[in-house]
């Protein structure tokens, strides 16, 4: 198996800038649709284990649009083959109290439609 193939990593690389974008425009559609759309897809969240594509993306809808920018502060990606890959970051939102720093990670996997995130992470850091 071949670790960060140059093609295979530029693909998933190029991929994630359209999730942020999406992330912090609050554009539920591309963030649904980047998305496996299956049972066994999972989110954990701050404050929420979603299981199945039904849960992930009534959780986006109802999430309210504001206060979700951020800066990327670190960005990993890491690919396996031809079909598997993971995106891991750390983050950075400001809010009125403080700065707040986070993680994330994806797991993606090419499938018949194309690369889409399998399970997903996201955490704040005490």
């Amino acid at each position: 198996m071949t670790i960060n193939d140059p093609e295979v990593h530029a693909e998933l690389t190029a991929l994630y800038p359209e999730y942020e974008a999406a992330l912090v425009a609050n554009d539920v559609e591309t963030l649904t649709r980047m998305f496996w759309a299956s049972d066994y897809a999972m989110r954990f969240g701050v404050t929420e284990n979603l299981y199945g594509m039904e849960e992930i993306e009534a959780f986006r809808k109802a999430r309210p649009g504001v206060g979700l920018a951020r800066r990327v502060t670190r960005l990993e990606v890491v690919t396996f083959g031809r079909d598997f890959g993971s995106v891991t970051l750390e983050f950075e939102r400001e809010t009125a109290a403080k700065t707040v720093r986070g993680r994330q990670s994806q797991v993606w996997v090419r499938l018949a439609e194309g690369w889409r995130i399998v399970a997903a992470h996201v955490s704040i850091l005490a």
